[in-house]
């Protein structure tokens, strides 16, 4: 075979390759554009205290932690650890297509920020029997700041006001 068409070959095989988890259901979830600053801004206002005075760079900066086991995209992958996108509200152990630990599908809950902040000082200690190993951030307002992060740049919705 010559090589033009060797090209155009291993093309064609890129172009129909999708990472892990980012099959069709992915590719047809809808997506929206990512917040402005200034949208970003704003919903950290709407945040109840302590979170709207968190430090979203210092969040950033925390879930970078996170990032080696998960994805915060709406219709990004699963990976060591579940996709983070739309977490607030969702049942613990409830995102589809990850396989969790009998702890977490059996946890009896929907994450929230006081259940996240739980978690995320002492994962080991919070919900025994999951498979996440790691060790927790100490920090109080660490554990602020990545919230009000995730809830930012997750999806989250605040409650409508009456």
């Amino acid at each position: 075979m010559n090589r033009p068409a060797l090209i155009v070959l291993a093309g064609l095989a890129l172009a129909s390759c999708s990472r892990e988890g980012e099959g069709e259901a992915a590719a047809s979830a809808p997506t929206r554009p990512a917040p402005t600053a200034a949208e970003k801004a704003e919903l950290l206002a709407t945040l109840p205290a302590p979170y709207d005075q968190a430090d979203l760079e210092n969040g950033r900066r925390v879930f970078a932690r996170c990032r080696s086991c998960h994805t915060i995209s709406e219709g990004g992958t699963n990976m060591t650890g579940p996709n983070l996108y739309g977490v607030f509200g969702r049942p613990a152990g409830g995102h589809p297509d990850y396989n969790y630990s009998t702890a977490l599908r059996q946890a009896g809950f929907a994450w929230d920020a006081a259940r996240l902040d739980e978690w995320l000082e002492n994962p080991r200690t919070f919900l025994r029997g999951t498979k996440m190993s790691f060790a927790g951030i100490p920090d109080a307002e660490d554990r602020r700041d990545v919230i009000a992060f995730l809830k930012v740049e997750t999806g989250y919705a605040p409650p409508a006001r009456p």
